[in-house]
């Protein structure tokens, strides 16, 4: 697979006579990525690149710093007791039609999220709100149905305004926000617009969903940046051929999920044999060639409610076997598994590499893979056997309520495998309503304990992020958790 990557690109190279002088330069920049973002609307968005292009659209109450604790975006806050907090605007912030973006809109957007009929998902995360209160246009008060330390944390969606929401505007489709870039137009799926207003550049993201055309379309000139799903070999051509190669540690955090209502990936044991067969350590080295660290949890262990302690599973492929043995399955009876991806050609790669060394230890995997909006589709509607996606973004350990709470079953969460464990639904409470942020990290600390056993996912990797760009841009900065906000400075020189 690495040689046939390589041989292709040469081949290409050779056919069309692309070398790393192409087109001239454009007015604007251009950012190629595998998949276009689902949604513009900041209630709905949950994909990587909706996420990450919604940040640069729309502001938020809140945002992070380095540590991952929050900090003030749009809004300072003061708790005024436990389950009471207010936020005042900072500044004069507006939305892009020039009308200021006041309390009133902030009351609208989340009032919107927390609707059932809205049905955003958003929603299970922000049910704590138990009311709002405009206390004038720059102050907004939060009255919370219980204590919870780490509520600001949670108020990251993007503001939009009130009297759009409730003219009922496509925001899906036409989103005002207030963040550093305007929409312009999205003509068609592939091909986004948008304006950095700082000095009104121009920002086109491309759908390209082949690493090797991104590549190619790279070294002619006809994109200026790329970030993330390339093929290592891939990324060392581009490298020798004079692009900028820049590599950051990731905390996107990438697993295997299972439906707990299957028959098969139901079974604890079959998880635990996954778990064993899989040489995670030879992936990354081979497949990733070196950029990406074992996973043991949602959360990295430099997270400060992350657990240090938690130990990888180990490739023991002996051990999986015995544990097949245990239900029947042998060489003569094989366990058969369907493996749903995206039809990302890396994405199939590493799923190949994955189906190989289950068929090593007698399980049969048949992997199917799909256009990105078919494929996320059916992993929210819960129509998988096992499937491999990543959690990106991941900031606050809410995660856990949203993903594996029994409560958290779509449409009120990400709990996409049916996985009920009342164990884990008390742990969660428990540490949601700790009394000290020593008991909160301690609570936390044994419900990744719980998961890390019970395998609702099978940890895979925390993949780090390169850019690639060409020689002429610079200023692109990568975050460790993979969004664009490098646009914000990035120049062509």
């Amino acid at each position: 697979m690495t040689a046939n990557h390589l041989l292709w690109l040469v081949l290409l190279l050779g056919l069309f006579g692309l070398s790393a002088c192409g087109s001239p330069p454009p007015e604007g920049l251009r950012f190629a990525i595998a998949s276009a973002p689902v949604t513009l609307d900041p209630r709905f968005a949950t994909d990587a690149t909706s996420a990450r292009i919604n940040r640069l659209i729309y502001q938020r109450l809140i945002d992070f710093d380095s540590t991952n604790r929050a900090m003030p975006a749009l809004a300072n806050w003061q708790q005024l007791d436990e389950r009471h907090y207010r936020f005042q605007l900072i500044g004069e912030p507006a939305f892009h039609d020039g009308k200021p973006l006041q309390a009133s809109d902030v009351l609208a957007t989340y009032q919107s999220v927390l609707d059932p009929a809205t049905a955003s998902p958003h929603r299970a995360a922000l049910k704590l709100i138990e009311s709002m209160a405009v206390i004038d246009p720059r102050t907004i008060d939060f009255h919370l149905n219980k204590a919870d330390p780490l509520f600001p944390a949670y108020l990251v969606i993007g503001i939009v305004p009130g009297e759009l929401l409730a003219a009922q505007h496509p925001f899906n489709t036409q989103p005002l926000g207030s963040g550093p870039f305007q929409f312009i137009a999205w003509p068609e799926e592939g091909r986004l617009q948008l304006k950095r207003l700082s000095d009104q550049l121009p920002i086109t993201f491309l759908r390209v969903k082949d690493p090797t055309v991104r590549a190619l379309k790279l070294l002619n000139g006809e994109v200026d940046l790329l970030q993330n799903n390339l093929p290592a070999e891939i990324v060392q051509h581009l490298a020798e051929q004079g692009m900028q190669v820049e590599r950051r540690a990731g905390s996107n955090f990438s697993y295997l999920g299972f439906n707990f209502e299957d028959p098969v990936t139901g079974q604890q044991v079959v998880r635990e044999a996954i778990a064993y067969a899989l040489d995670r350590q030879s992936i990354i080295h081979y497949v990733f060639a070196g950029g990406a660290r074992l996973a043991t949890s949602l959360l990295p262990p430099s997270h400060w409610a992350g657990h240090p302690d938690l130990t990888p599973y180990p490739y023991d492929p002996d051990r999986a076997r015995a544990l097949l043995a245990s239900i029947g399955v042998d060489s003569e009876h094989p366990l058969t598994i369907s493996y749903k991806t995206s039809n990302d050609p890396f994405r199939i790669r590493l799923a190949t590499v994955i189906q190989q060394q289950l068929g090593e230890v007698g399980i049969k995997v048949h992997i199917q893979s799909y256009d990105w909006g078919t494929f996320y589709g059916d992993i929210k509607k819960g129509g998988f056997q096992m499937y491999s996606l990543a959690w990106v973004g991941i900031k606050t350990p809410d995660i856990y309520r949203y993903v594996f709470h029994s409560d958290a079953v779509p449409p009120n969460g990400a709990n996409r495998g049916r996985y009920l464990d009342p164990a884990v639904d008390r742990l969660i409470e428990q540490a949601e309503s700790a009394a000290s942020q020593q008991a909160r990290i301690a609570a936390y600390r044994a419900l990744q304990e719980r998961v890390f056993n019970s395998l609702p996912y099978v940890p895979l990797w925390y993949e780090d992020h390169l850019s690639v760009a060409r020689p002429e841009i610079s200023g692109y900065l990568l975050s460790s958790d993979g969004n664009y906000d490098g646009l914000i400075h990035v120049q062509r020189d």
